[in-house]
């Protein structure tokens, strides 16, 4: 369903992509680790078309999606959800505001039918009746569902998740996790999620790539991942300070 082929995008000196390579078949939870700023949130960009590569090709569907043309992208981006990393809700907006934003803004139908979606969509991550609630009244759970709520809403093909366990406690993560899998399962959806939780990680994923220096250096399932010989998997996905990862600053390695 997506193909990311020798895809390059360096920031002023900072050589992000370097070559990545990933094919996310049908269906599928792919979920990609790496380290805090490897990368991963800015590949997920490129497949919405907000970035564009410096070369290379990122095709959803059979559609190289830099070379869409404004109505198309849109069309694109009406098949996919995204689930950022902080939820992304508006504050000025009610809960069920935020959820059928997507379908205010870019489609035609009634207040009627939104409303309808929007209390399907909020049924589906087990928050019905908070319609009327605003961000602030919510814990930090409820808005990772709500915004998850705001991604089903559209009833996408792609659900792109950033970081989705960051910045909850780990019960609540867990069942964030346990929800990931339910949806995948009962929508039938292809899922991309981007992550340096391995618990979650070894919980949702049919298929880990890992990505360091602009590569995907591993891909497999998470019995593959665990049991990778190689030695810079082995360091990241174990949380070990010492290995071949190191970390430069002001000229000192760490």
């Amino acid at each position: 369903m997506i193909e990311i082929k020798n895809l390059y995008k360096t920031f002023r000196d900072n050589k992000v992509l370097n070559g990545t390579d990933l094919k996310i078949e049908k269906g599928i939870t792919c979920v990609i680790i790496g380290r805090s700023g490897c990368g991963k949130s800015v590949l997920l960009k490129h497949i919405m078309g907000i970035l564009h590569p410096d070369s290379g090709r990122v095709t959803v569907e059979g559609k190289e999606v830099s070379g869409l043309d404004d109505k198309e992208l849109n069309e694109l981006r009406m098949k996919m959800g995204m689930v950022f990393q902080g939820g992304a809700l508006f504050d000025s907006l009610s809960v069920g505001e935020n959820v059928g934003f997507g379908l205010i803004e870019h489609t035609s139908m009634g207040k009627r039918e939104i409303l309808e979606r929007v209390e399907e969509a909020l049924s589906l991550v087990g928050l019905s009746g908070i319609e009327s609630l605003t961000p602030a009244q919510l814990s930090g759970g409820m808005r990772k569902r709500v915004a998850l709520a705001r991604a089903l809403c559209i009833k996408p093909e792609i659900i792109l998740y950033d970081e989705p366990t960051t910045g909850v406690d780990p019960i609540t993560a867990d069942s964030i996790n346990d929800l990931i899998k339910e949806l995948h399962d009962k929508l039938k959806v292809t899922s991309i999620a981007v992550t340096h939780d391995m618990k979650s990680a070894y919980k949702i994923a049919d298929k880990i790539a890992m990505l360091y220096q602009g590569r995907i250096i591993a891909e497999g399932t998470a019995d593959e991942i665990q049991n990778s010989d190689n030695p810079v998997v082995h360091q990241f996905i174990n949380g070990l300070a010492r290995g071949p990862i190191t970390e430069t600053i002001n000229g000192f390695t760490l």
